[in-house]
């Protein structure tokens, strides 16, 4: 795991988060909620939901 990726969401967050809540259904707001500062409680949220790891996340979020 390099975790060495960049996330992008500053700024952006309410369109990306209506991106993965498209994509997978599962998301609830919760899973979702993001306040600056606290990406990495985003991150292990996501990872567990989506059973991905951290950097496959990040990647699809800054795809978004």
């Amino acid at each position: 795991m390099k975790t060495d990726t960049k996330l992008k969401i500053e700024g952006s967050w309410k369109e990306i988060k209506g991106k993965l809540k498209q994509k997978y259904a599962e998301l609830t707001e919760d899973d979702l909620m993001y306040e600056e500062g606290q990406t990495e409680e985003l991150l292990g949220r996501l990872q567990r939901k989506l059973g991905r790891s951290i950097d496959e996340i990040k990647e699809e979020i800054n795809s978004l």
